[in-house]
């Protein structure tokens, strides 16, 4: 199941930058904000292959931060394989790269492996890499499908992650 995340207050992060580009994993954090706001997932034929809960999100995001004079855009992820920064081909982080060098920040919207993605990829630039979201958790959920195409997540929990693999502990 996905894992589940709070929001992190980047606005003190991006103090005196100017420009910010918004880096979302597209699978967990969408998940997470469609099931906070009880809304579809998905709606296939509303919207395809964007979680609405999760634009409007980043859009939200996108308006706080140019209140504070920071210009922003979204990395788009349109292709399913893409929704999930950990598993980025190289194509995609190259893009990334590029990208990013017009930007002072990347805030990126995903876990820790999705953070470091966005670490590796930008090191070279000097870009300073903001998390957005924290992990608190696994979901434990049903997937629903509901007629006309919604995908929800339902009757969710959120199962901790165990402090053993918090601290780095391996049984082996």
């Amino acid at each position: 199941m996905p894992i589940h995340f709070n929001d992190l207050d980047v606005v003190p992060e991006v103090s005196g930058l100017s420009s910010a580009l918004i880096v979302p994993c597209n699978m967990c954090p969408a998940v997470t904000v469609a099931v906070r706001e009880e809304k579809p997932f998905i709606q296939f034929f509303r919207s395809f292959l964007k979680s609405a809960p999760f634009e409007q999100y980043m859009e939200t995001l996108q308006n706080q931060l140019k209140e504070k004079g920071v210009n922003t855009r979204v990395f788009k992820n349109y292709i399913p394989h893409q929704w999930f920064m950990c598993m980025w081909t190289s194509a995609r982080r190259e893009k990334l790269q590029k990208l990013a060098k017009q930007y002072d920040a990347v805030i990126v919207l995903g876990c820790e492996s999705a953070t470091e993605t966005a670490r590796d990829v930008v090191k070279s630039n000097g870009c300073k890499v903001i998390e957005g979201m924290e992990v608190t958790g696994i979901m434990n959920a049903q997937l629903r499908f509901h007629l006309p195409g919604n995908v929800s997540f339902e009757n969710c929990k959120i199962v901790p992650i165990s402090q053993k693999m918090k601290e780095g502990e391996t049984s082996g």
